[in-house]
């Protein structure tokens, strides 16, 4: 976006400074001609959703016998295959391998070619500084795709903008899964590039040629219009103060939707240390995955985290965290807050909820409501409200009378 353009929409504006909270509008990019309308894929395999159930990562990467079956790298401290990175990444950006393997391919050949180049070995989807290796590869990847998808899905962009400076206006008709192979592509190649990779012959065939037309996979609708949220109570014990510390934000990186809230314990100083509080089930289910930080709660009870609601607790220390296969009642213990896992500065509870591998925000059409508290953002990351009744707390990252909650 030029100067000169932002002072056209701007009249007032002073070049040279801009005050703190300062309004500025930002005029849509002039193209003469909107990007394709080509459909990708479907929503659903964008996500890592109820089509991703019983695919086989493994199985297939070593069935294509490519540079990514014979590959290995650390991630966290533990030695995992190729085919362990896609998972795990998928798992944590939820965002469905089947897409993820597509990307490999269509950018690098990771797949199928057993011998990619000596660069592409390093940076299998795009050069960037200190991003080399499979997973930090994967997960700038997943995290781009997911911020064209959610971004699409809030009505927050209808234009993508490329390396160069220059943008295009997004085709008519597109959906959530195409901006966010289009949203994808556009960080990765020039206008022409890219129009050839979000068309019939660029990614969607790399696609098709693995796993058949996509829209055979489709699961519609991936969240009914009509959804409602199960009944869950606050996830820490009752009698403990706790404090709400953080409103809507990503649910997992910066791209995801803003569909996570943060508590903070009340029992520690501020910053990493071991807490003696307990994070609480929010609800019944199964617990379908408890590592490195994460557990995440399946409330329909098929088992699997790809399907109907679930929701994701992070920043649990390993110290008697609840293992995997346990089925918990609401308020039962799952484990203490910590600074493990993702990134944190405090020991703190981040908490997000899935319906169908997807996101839901927490400053949308179905706000998060726990214990009777109904969440609301307010613009800005981290930035938002809980309501209940005649009584309303902003989150603060500090420890205050303003947002202490106590179940």
């Amino acid at each position: 976006m030029s100067l000169a353009a932002l002072q056209a929409r701007n009249p007032t504006l002073d070049p040279a400074r801009l005050e703190i909270g300062q309004h500025v509008e930002i005029p849509m990019p002039d193209s003469e001609q909107p990007g394709p309308s080509f459909k990708i894929v479907p929503d659903s395999e964008m996500v890592f959703g109820p089509g991703a159930m019983d695919f086989d990562i493994h199985g297939f990467v070593e069935s294509e016998g490519g540079y990514l079956a014979a590959y290995d790298q650390n991630v966290d401290g533990r030695e995992r295959s190729g085919a362990g990175i896609v998972e795990l990444v998928s798992q944590r950006y939820s965002v469905n391998p089947r897409l993820l393997l597509a990307v490999l391919e269509y950018t690098g050949g990771w797949v199928t070619d057993r011998s990619p180049s000596a660069f592409r070995q390093g940076f299998p989807i795009v050069y960037l500084s200190g991003r080399d290796g499979l997973y930090r590869q994967l997960t700038w990847a997943a995290n781009e795709l997911n911020r064209g998808f959610y971004s699409w899905r809030a009505g927050g962009s209808d234009y993508w903008t490329f390396s160069d400076g220059s943008a295009v206006r997004a085709g008519p008709g597109i959906n959530a899964g195409t901006a966010a192979v289009q949203q994808l592509m556009a960080q990765l190649y020039s206008r022409g590039e890219w129009e050839r990779a979000v068309g019939e012959q660029g990614l969607s065939a790399t696609y098709e040629a693995f796993f058949g037309y996509p829209f055979d996979w489709a699961f519609e609708p991936l969240v009914p219009s009509d959804l409602t949220q199960p009944e869950l109570r606050l996830p820490f014990e009752n009698g403990h103060t706790w404090y709400f510390t953080g409103g809507p934000h990503g649910a997992w990186d910066t791209g995801s939707a803003w569909g996570a809230l943060d508590f903070a314990p009340g029992s520690v100083p501020l910053g990493c240390s071991s807490s003696s509080d307990w994070v609480v089930a929010a609800a019944p289910g199964l617990i379908v995955r408890s590592d490195e930080g994460a557990v995440v709660q399946d409330l329909d009870g098929d088992g699997h985290e790809q399907t109907g609601w679930v929701v994701f607790y992070m920043h649990i220390a390993s110290d008697n965290r609840v293992p995997f296969g346990k089925y918990l009642q609401a308020g039962d213990r799952l484990g203490h807050p910590s600074c493990e896992g993702g990134v944190s500065t405090g020991t703190h509870l981040h908490i997000a909820r899935k319906f169908n591998g997807e996101w839901i925000t927490a400053d949308g059409a179905l706000p998060f409501t726990i214990g009777g508290w109904i969440s609301a953002g307010m613009g800005r990351e981290y930035d938002g409200t809980l309501s209940r009744g005649s009584s309303r707390m902003e989150a603060c990252e500090c420890r205050a009378s303003s947002n202490a909650i106590t179940p």
